[in-house]
């Protein structure tokens, strides 16, 4: 199995000073981590092209055909006030569609890179521990990611 570090600096916040650090590659050269990114970039242009192409149609529309935009539909209601209202209808349905892509499709996939991580927290704690090295005790999942 891989070793992985989720650190820019490929170390672990277990190790201790005195070891040498173990042979790993960063978890961004993983082809699960790139299955991820992509699933993730894939349907991301899709919302955000659907999302602001919607939006940006409707200006357009607003600026170079106000007569059209002006047309009553129903009492007071025009079409130009139909499409803006539209337009929360619109930024609704693509987040409900992101996050059901993200529970069905992304989710499962950083999940298992996540406990693999994990698992290879774990060994390293307990072949640091069968060697009698010192290591810090950190239990797997509380690797603690850095912030921005």
């Amino acid at each position: 199995m891989p070793e992985f570090s989720p650190w820019h600096d490929n170390s672990f916040t277990h190790s201790s000073p005195h070891n040498e650090p173990a042979p790993c590659r960063r978890i961004s050269e993983d082809p699960e981590f790139h299955s991820l990114r992509r699933a993730q970039r894939r349907f991301g242009v899709r919302a955000t092209v659907l999302s602001v192409g919607g939006f940006l149609l409707y200006v357009l529309l607003s600026h170079s055909v106000p007569g059209l935009m002006n047309q009553r539909l129903l009492g007071n209601l025009t079409l130009g006030l139909a499409l803006g209202l539209g337009q929360f209808v619109v930024m609704g349905v693509t987040a409900w569609c992101y996050v059901r892509h993200m529970r069905t499709r992304v989710d499962p996939l950083a999940r298992g890179l996540g406990s693999r991580l994990d698992q290879h927290e774990a060994n390293s704690l307990r072949s640091a521990a069968h060697r009698g090295e010192s290591a810090q005790t950190v239990q797997p999942g509380s690797r603690g990611y850095r912030t921005w």
